[in-house]
This record gives C-alpha cells, sequence and structure tokens, in this order.
C-alpha cells in the first residue's frame, strides 16, 4: 500500500511539473486519433473535466472498472478517454473494445508527451485534467464512478 502511494505521488508530482508550460495546453490545436478512425481535438475539451484511463484486455480490475467510466462518460461536462496500454490498433483495437464492453473514446495516440505525464507502470490508471487544462491527479486501481466524481467537487 506505501508503494502504491509513493508511485501515485511521484507520478503527480510529474504530471504537474511537466504541465507547466507544456505548449497548446487545453485551447491548442492537438489532435488524438480514436480507434474508430476520427479525431478528438484538445480544444473540445476545453471547458470539461476529462478522465484519461489507460487498460488492458489481460487486466481484471480494467474490466471491472468499464461500468463506471461507461457512467462517469454519460455525464454532462465529463469525457473520458481511454488508451490501450499495450497499444493495440486498428480492427483488433476495436474488436477490443467492443467485446470488453467500452463505451467511451478510445484513442490510440497516448495524451501522455501532451499533458506531460510518464506513461503508467501499473493498471489501471486514470488521469484526471481539469476543465481549465490542468492534471488534478492521478489515480491507480479500479476506480468507481462515485469516487471520479468526488474529485471534480
Amino acid at each position: 500500500m506505501i508503494h502504491l502511494m509513493r508511485a501515485t505521488v511521484v507520478v503527480l508530482m510529474l504530471a504537474l511539473a511537466g504541465c507547466d508550460g507544456m505548449p497548446g495546453g487545453l485551447g491548442g490545436s492537438t489532435d488524438f486519433a480514436t480507434a474508430e478512425g476520427g479525431s478528438v481535438r484538445t480544444g473540445e475539451l476545453k471547458g470539461q473535466w476529462v478522465f484519461v484511463n489507460y487498460w488492458a484486455e489481460w487486466c481484471k480490475p480494467c474490466y471491472e472498472e468499464i461500468p463506471e467510466l461507461n457512467a462517469l462518460d454519460q455525464r454532462d461536462g465529463v469525457r473520458v478517454l481511454g488508451v490501450n496500454f499495450d497499444q493495440v490498433e486498428g480492427e483488433s483495437l476495436r474488436s477490443l473494445k467492443a467485446d470488453m464492453g467500452i463505451a467511451f473514446t478510445v484513442v490510440t495516440d497516448d495524451p501522455q508527451a501532451h499533458y506531460g505525464w510518464e506513461h503508467p507502470v501499473s493498471l489501471p490508471a486514470t488521469f484526471v485534467i481539469s476543465p481549465d487544462g490542468g492534471v488534478v491527479e492521478a489515480r491507480f486501481g479500479k476506480q468507481t464512478e462515485e469516487e471520479l466524481v468526488e474529485v471534480m467537487e
């Protein structure tokens, strides 16, 4: 438990340090390609809470939190973006998304470079971005909709 807390603090510090002076920010023109072939522009995310969730097919807690993330994504002013940890792409990713019941947007461009955090080393991992574009925190382990809503309050 202590190691998990330390890892969370370290990642959060890296994330917050990396966001200072990041080019573009949420108002910039960075695009993240989606599994379906479209894109999400960071400008579209401005004014919303954004939850970037890293998941993998082999991760049991990832499966368990998908319904929670699907519900969170349905809330007004909230956007969930999923990132496949194993960098699966194309039809394989679309099939995996369907098989796992993921209803939120899955991006193939990892937002970590844009927001300035390190690629997570444990799953599931969820990075929380406030409506003004700042990284609020990083969470590791299975999350519930209620726990993530509390971050917004």
